[in-house]
């Protein structure tokens, strides 16, 4: 029995590295050129409808899914300079979990229940942000907005598949759950699992699909600081170790590129 604490962290490792296998692979336009993978900005698409519209949400979802989990067989050796760092990332972080949470952040309720609130109120916003976007863009005739009014609303859809598969994949305690070992594979967390943090996956969506569709520095610097401040208070709330946080971030930022990339339908005016 003294040797399971031991094996633990390596198996963890190991599946945290493949999840984030899929989720880079399904984000990186791999099908097609690698060209078009992630970083780089989405390339205009020629073929399928002039606008996006709500009656395409449906399948436009079941597309992502079916691309997100069916990923890592598409794994191509270009992948690794994005997959190596990520997974070595990854991997420390879930080393260092107890030790960072315990010794790093307050335990005071006094402390961490205000920025539990606070991560709470953030994350709301991130969430109305598509549905104010869509209704200006509605009403004012705003195609722009209102487009990425419904891919972010897209996003987070994909962002809570996503997470809550992952949820009951990996099965973590809470920080609160037997003085914060953080174990993996514990059936009594359910769909209360810790990783990753739904929180940062849904701000991270929204953020990247906000400025990836605005690739403006005002825009970015907004948006990204908000999902920052979801990380930052989801840790300093006591409610998610280290990696949960990195790997719901990454994987929001990954899905809002992706929906973007591949369901972006409007593009600037050219001035003449």
């Amino acid at each position: 029995m003294s040797k399971s604490p031991k094996l633990l962290p390596l198996r963890t490792k190991y599946f945290a590295f493949t999840c984030l296998l899929g989720l880079f692979l399904s984000c990186s336009g791999f099908s097609q050129d690698s060209n078009a993978a992630l970083p780089d900005a989405p390339k205009p698409q020629s073929a399928g409808p002039d606008v996006v519209t709500i009656r395409d949400l449906p399948g436009n979802v079941l597309h992502d899914q079916e691309a997100i989990w069916t990923s890592p067989v598409h794994i191509r050796s270009h992948d690794l300079k994005w997959l190596i760092p990520l997974g070595l990332a990854t991997s420390s972080a879930i080393a260092t979990d107890h030790r960072a949470l315990h010794d790093f952040i307050s335990l005071d309720p006094s402390f961490n229940n205000p920025n539990t609130t606070v991560s709470n109120v953030l994350t709301g916003g991130f969430i109305a942000t598509p549905v104010a976007l869509y209704g200006v863009g509605h009403f004012t005739s705003n195609e722009h907005a209102r487009e990425t009014g419904l891919l972010g609303a897209e996003s987070l859809i994909d962002g809570v598949v996503v997470e809550q598969g992952m949820k009951l994949i990996f099965w973590r305690e809470r920080p609160s759950v037997d003085s914060g070992r953080g174990r993996f594979f514990q059936s009594s967390a359910g769909t209360d699992s810790s990783f990753p943090s739904s929180h940062t996956v849904l701000a991270w969506a929204t953020a990247s699909t906000i400025a990836t569709e605005y690739p403006n520095a005002w825009t970015q610097i907004l948006v990204y600081s908000g999902a920052t401040g979801v990380s930052l208070t989801r840790l300093m709330g006591q409610q998610h170790f280290p990696s949960d946080v990195l790997v719901g971030s990454a994987a929001g930022w990954l899905i809002g590129r992706y929906v973007v990339h591949h369901h972006r339908r409007w593009h600037k005016p050219i001035s003449r």
